[in-house]
């Protein structure tokens, strides 16, 4: 690693940046060879981002009465015909050794007893494979793997940053087609620094906050998917959006989820009268892949004209539940609400973005030496519908098969070029941030009620009018003032949601999570929606 003497701009030269902090991005830095250095950087903690929020475990085959194939025939089943079998079959099959891995590493699961752990069921999984930590298995996770990151001496963790773009062979005028780094934002000092490195990995999450009703953290904004999709990468399937069925409702409770697993356990979904409702929606009932049960769930509520429905674990022991529960036994208690008791309040919620830029087995995108690993990739695992607990699986996989790759191709790729550093003499600070508070609100609102759980041409058609309004205001801002986080996630938000617009309306069917009332069936063909930017180029082989 090398940094110049002027502490502003600063500048980093590195082996490898890696932008987030999550499952997916240190994966990828604790499987790298330790000669290489290499940046972690992340918005706010190191261990802020959704890994640290999930709570109902990793998918993957443990149990000699599963088989890979019953697990990739339920991904595939989940996926409403979009899965691409190759991902599903890679994915699956290096489960085990992932989960292997993660043990190794010092992660601690549930145990039935000394030589057995404990699995559980979720919605579309045919036998119990989902291997957990209680019900915080991303915090085990997030937690475990930011402490053997933090013991590396070649990994650099460095929170306090928001990414602004990528630096590409392009956009310094030079022959080619890689990316060699990153400009981000220095949160601390409000300066944008200059990051070169010879591979960067995008590991920043999916975009579900550019939803009003959201379980992800604040920071899910999108930020790898719009700077990929702006340095010419494609992007597919954005307009799969899972809203996870069940979010804890209360007014004082934010983004809080109510895991999957509860219903895996027995848990029911009721009516505000007490009555269940699920079995009149599918024969599976509350173990319906998401999308059917959240379906389900907006459907009742405005029948009824309900702001929210309620999910029933009380009918079995309390010592079970809180042995299984116990998160979310504690969370609800500050409410008031024992669940041991009571059932808990529910509402569906933007949950995880299934589409993202495009990529292959090796994580690999069209832009050559730049990777992207997690929610942010659209590998083809997830079809149209992602099936619970293969996200945080589909990190460890393709996390580790990025490492590999890096590994292989590391002394074929020369040092990065020189690059300017961050302009700044042409912009001002900005005096009037009601304009980015004002427009996130807004498109925060008509996401969720013209491009939510279920849609209309029209309502597509209205959200893409605004959206291109808030695009040409905010592109105008941002060219005249300095950056900030709440720009430049306004304006990575307000692409993606453009991005999830234009999908939808391409899709002229309902499918998986895209359930429109224009087009209710199926086409006989099932295709993936592929966006290519005007600025694309094909990477080299």
């Amino acid at each position: 690693m090398a940094c110049d003497n002027n502490p502003m701009p600063q500048s980093y030269e590195f082996d490898v940046l890696i932008i987030g902090s999550g499952a997916a991005g240190l994966t990828v830095a604790l499987n790298l060879p330790e000669h290489l250095q290499v940046a972690v950087v992340s918005k706010a903690d190191i261990s802020s981002g959704a890994t640290l929020w999930a709570q109902g475990g990793i998918a993957a085959v443990l149990d000699d009465d599963d088989s890979l194939e019953n697990h990739i025939s339920d991904t595939l089943s989940a996926g409403g015909g979009l899965c691409h079998e190759d991902a599903v079959r890679f994915t699956v099959e290096h489960g085990r050794e992932s989960i292997d891995w993660l043990i190794d590493s010092g992660v601690t699961f549930t145990r039935d007893d000394e030589s057995h752990y404990h699995l559980t069921r979720e919605g579309g999984h045919s036998h119990r494979r989902i291997i957990h930590a209680a019900d915080a298995t991303g915090h085990a996770v997030s937690t475990t793997l930011t402490s053997q990151a933090q013991a590396r001496s070649n990994i650099s963790l460095m929170s306090g940053r928001v990414a602004v773009d990528l630096i590409t062979n392009r956009k310094l005028s030079l022959p080619g087609n890689a990316c060699v780094g990153a400009y981000i934002l220095n949160l601390e000092d409000n300066h944008v620094e200059l990051f070169r490195a010879r591979f960067t990995i995008i590991a920043t999450g999916g975009a579900s906050k550019a939803y009003r009703y959201t379980t992800n953290p604040d920071g899910a904004s999108g930020d790898g998917i719009a700077m990929a999709w702006r340095a010419g990468c494609r992007v597919g399937n954005m307009e799969f959006n899972q809203f996870h069925p069940t979010c804890l409702y209360h007014p004082h409770a934010k983004s809080f989820l109510i895991t999957e697993a509860v219903r895996g356990e027995g848990g029911t979904l009721l009516l505000p009268d007490g009555t269940r409702f699920m079995d009149r929606f599918d024969e599976r009932g509350e173990l319906a892949p998401r999308d059917i049960v959240a379906r389900a769930i907006d459907h009742e509520m405005k029948r009824l004209g309900a702001d929210h429905l309620y999910l029933d674990i009380s009918h079995k022991p309390a010592d079970f539940v809180r042995h299984h529960f116990p998160t979310i036994y504690e969370k609800c208690l500050t409410f008031g609400i024992d669940i041991t008791r009571e059932p808990i309040p529910v509402v569906p919620a933007a949950h995880y973005t299934c589409g993202g830029i495009v990529s292959d087995e090796r994580a690999r995108t069209d832009i050559n030496q730049l990777y992207v690993v997690g929610e942010a990739a659209f590998t083809g695992l997830h079809g149209a519908n992602r099936m619970a607990s293969n996200s945080l699986l589909e990190c460890l996989v393709y996390g580790r098969a990025a490492a590999a790759d890096i590994a292989r191709r590391e002394s074929d790729i020369p040092a990065p070029p020189h690059a300017p550093d961050w302009d700044e003499s042409q912009v001002r600070d900005s005096d009037e941030d009601v304009v980015i508070s004002h427009n996130w609100d807004e498109l925060r609102h008509f996401m969720w009620d013209y491009v939510g759980i279920v849609r209309t041409t029209k309502r597509l058609q209205r959200a893409k009018h605004r959206i291109d309004l808030l695009e040409r205001e905010i592109g105008e801002f941002y060219s005249n003032y300095r950056v900030s986080n709440d720009l430049l996630e306004l304006r990575n938000l307000v692409t993606v949601a453009d991005l999830i617009i234009c999908s939808a309306l391409q899709r002229r069917e309902s499918r998986g999570l895209h359930y429109t009332l224009d087009y209710p069936g199926l086409l006989h063909e099932a295709k993936d929606t592929v966006l290519v930017p005007t600025t694309y180029r094909r990477a080299a082989p």
